[in-house]
């Protein structure tokens, strides 16, 4: 019976210095060190700035800037009987964009534009502007509307600026 005693003696004081050791170790260091710690192990926040990814190389390129959207309209190849929508531009040609949601929404630049074809599925509502004036233009599902310099009377270049789209 003595040597249970002893064991459950010794066993009892030593829990008690490992107790007190760890109180004080952890007494000694400040909460704004715990937290610098605590947030040394996480991985940093990540903030959505909705910016357009790769639109640099894109304006390099197509000569249209990208500016920023929700993800749901995306440039994409044209393909002859693809459904996408299609921006016409008098100095860059045919541009495609495919909706990737029920709906979506892109900031952009494209100068010169002169017709939207709507793509299969989505209507669209684009925005154009000249010279301190605004174009609001809703497009249809499957439908070519003429926009920008083919509509207006003084021939003024229209830049694209606003795409929108719902199912």
């Amino acid at each position: 019976m003595k040597l249970v005693r002893r064991v459950l003696a010794t066993t009892a004081a030593a829990a008690a210095c490992i107790t007190l050791a760890a109180t004080a170790t952890h007494a000694s260091v400040t909460p704004a060190q715990r937290t610098a710690a605590a947030s040394a192990d996480l991985p940093p926040y990540a903030v959505e700035d909705f910016a357009y990814p790769d639109a640099a190389r894109i304006q390099t390129e197509l000569g249209i800037t990208l500016k920023r959207g929700d993800g749901h309209i995306v440039l994409a190849d044209c393909a002859p009987a693809s459904g996408l929508m299609e921006v016409y531009s008098r100095n860059r040609g045919t541009i495609c964009f495919r909706a990737t949601g029920k709906t979506g929404h892109l900031s952009l630049e494209v100068p010169a534009v002169y017709g939207v074809k709507g793509d299969a599925t989505h209507a669209a509502d684009v925005t154009l502007t000249a010279e301190g004036s605004k174009q609001n233009v809703a497009v249809a599902p499957n439908e070519w509307k003429g926009v920008g310099n083919a509509v207006d009377p003084e021939r003024r270049d229209h830049v694209l600026v606003d795409i929108t789209v719902s199912s």
